[in-house]
């Protein structure tokens, strides 16, 4: 991660990413954070996770984004990097006791352990305690 971390800073889930590079429906909220962080003025982690689930996505057709999308979004723009799976999600993912699914988890670990709300329209994970969303 990068020492000077704009203000507003936010982990993404995979169906934000997908959203965004497919240009589909999305919360204005999360279209403008995608913005700021097009225009340096944010700071979006991608969760490792989310390049697994964009490939089984991809793979069953289920969406049109590829990894190489993702590839080319993350080196286009500095201000969206990538964040690793570690030990330290995985611990940050265990104290999360409402999100049932496990990639879910991990994605939500991510937020918790780096301390930034969350973009998901996912219900299940907006309704939890240990993490802040916005959509």
């Amino acid at each position: 991660m990068s020492s000077d971390i704009p203000e507003n800073s936010y982990v993404t889930d995979t169906m934000a990413v997908v959203l965004h590079l497919e240009q589909r429906r999305s919360s204005q909220r999360v279209k403008t954070v995608f913005n700021e962080a097009l225009r340096a003025e944010a700071k979006i982690y991608v969760p490792a996770i989310v390049f697994a689930e964009i490939l089984y996505l991809t793979a069953k057709h289920r969406i049109s984004a590829s990894l190489a999308d993702v590839q080319r979004l993350l080196r286009e723009n500095p201000t969206i990097e990538e964040t690793p799976l570690s030990l330290a999600v995985v611990s940050a993912a265990s104290e999360i006791t409402d999100i049932p699914e496990l990639h879910d988890r991990l994605i939500a670990g991510s937020a918790r352990l780096l301390r930034f709300p969350l973009l998901t329209n996912d219900p299940k994970i907006q309704a939890s305690r240990f993490i802040q969303t916005i959509w």
